[in-house]
């Protein structure tokens, strides 16, 4: 059997052209395809080897492990939820009345890669476009910070380089392409132009350029200490004001560097500096497969995209009091609900230290280190082969995916929503 069309929720690009041969309920083949792709297919679409739900490492029934996940989260003072990247919109939204009903935290991904971006997008705003617009428009396609090559390696060929779209027809003869980045890369060889910058500094040459732009004098000294000469300054502030279309995109090397969200305002601010000359927009190089659709289901249901508090009976929002590491490194959370992550194995000593301390519920697709950890932990069928559900590609589109195979296993969605519903009766 074939399925026409499917999506791979493996990272951000959530690519819609995917072919999967089906055999024995099992994906053999899935065409078109990144070697990440493939590899995300094959890992979830083996046989499932175990159980639904454990308490205290023993087997029991799903409804059993519900129950004992909510006497716990209940029971809890401060209690925090945290992940939801490679999951549903439809999920994410229990989760976030979940969090509610607890007068707890909730947290996702987005506040160790990407939050800056959005703290940045409060501030000023987002001059943004689809990548539907970069493959058929974008005459200049700059990345900054980011390697796609290896981190989305379809990026360039179906979306942004060699692509071929209406305004477009040459594909990668009718763009140029910018590198910015703190070292040669693999996409390095995919660029026209490669601008070799010192660690930390993006925020000095993004407001440089941003003088160069506006027609204001900048002093050669000024770049002394940022890699580049002000002639590569120059060239590239031309490059941008004389495109037809350009696009930056903006990896984490703006956002885990030094400047953090100042980093992503001044690639805002000159973004918008740009359409003063022409048509230009920033779009950030999401991971996770759906981190930017639990972004969007977080800032529509409580105004805000990550480190939300729900203690006062309504959301606050307050990076480096309500997120995750800093809930955990300070010993306030005294019970963890990790959905679809795997902080025990990503998060800084001090965070994972206390995950051992407190009462951790844990709901993904497979064995992980925060599902060994964990107190209570389901097995959950994944979104986009075995269960069906609503992701947000990295442009804020919004796609249906849908379920290839069949599943023992509950969806999050099934799995939050039911326990949901046993917390807000545990509460009355």
């Amino acid at each position: 059997m074939q399925i026409e069309a499917a999506i791979c929720a493996f990272c951000g690009c959530l690519c819609d052209d995917i072919v999967l041969t089906i055999e024995s309920d099992r994906i053999v083949q899935a065409k078109n395809a990144c070697a990440l792709g493939k590899a995300w297919y094959t890992a979830h679409s083996r046989p499932p080897d175990l159980p639904a739900a454990r308490v205290d490492g023993k087997s029991v029934e799903v409804e059993e492990a519900i129950e004992a996940a909510a006497i716990l989260l209940t029971k809890a003072r401060y209690p925090i939820l945290y992940g939801l990247s490679s999951t549903s919109c439809e999920a994410q939204r229990h989760a976030v009345a979940l969090a509610e009903a607890l007068g707890g935290c909730i947290d996702c991904c987005t506040s160790v890669c990407h939050g800056p971006s959005g703290m940045a997008v409060q501030g000023f705003g987002e001059p943004t476009c689809t990548l539907g617009e970069v493959k058929n428009r974008a005459d200049l396609v700059i990345y900054w910070g980011s390697n796609p090559a290896e981190s989305h390696p379809r990026h360039m060929s179906r979306y942004a380089v060699t692509s071929k779209g209406r305004l477009t027809p040459n594909g990668r003869k009718n763009r140029t392409v910018v590198l910015v980045d703190v070292r040669s890369t693999p996409s390095s060889r995919f660029a026209d132009l490669l601008l070799t910058v010192r660690p930390g500094i993006d925020f000095e040459i993004l407001w440089a350029l941003r003088a160069l732009v506006l027609g204001r004098k900048v002093e050669p000294a000024g770049l002394a200490e940022t890699g580049i000469t002000l002639a590569q300054l120059t060239h590239l502030a031309e490059l941008m004001k004389n495109c037809r279309y350009g696009v930056l995109f903006a990896g984490q090397g703006l956002t885990q560097s030094a400047g953090n969200q100042m980093n992503l305002s001044a690639a805002i601010l000159l973004v918008r500096d740009l359409n003063q000359f022409t048509k230009f927009a920033i779009i950030p190089m999401r991971g996770h497969g759906n981190v930017t659709g639990v972004d969007q289901v977080l800032t529509w249901q409580t105004g805000y995209p990550f480190g939300v508090n729900f203690s006062r009976g309504y959301p606050r929002f307050n990076p480096g009091e309500f997120t995750m590491v800093d809930v955990l490194r300070r010993k306030e959370a005294d019970a963890v609900l990790s959905v679809a992550s795997d902080p025990a194995a990503s998060l800084p000593a001090e965070a994972v230290q206390r995950l051992t301390e407190v009462p951790l519920i844990a709901i993904d697709t497979h064995e992980s280190e925060t599902t060994r950890l964990a107190r209570v932990s389901f097995m959950a069928s994944t979104v986009g082969i075995r269960a069906s559900g609503t992701a947000y590609r990295m442009d804020n589109v919004p796609l249906f995916l849908k379920q290839a195979l069949t599943s023992i296993y509950p969806s999050d969605e099934e799995i939050l929503g039911r326990l949901l519903e046993r917390v807000r009766e545990l509460k009355a």
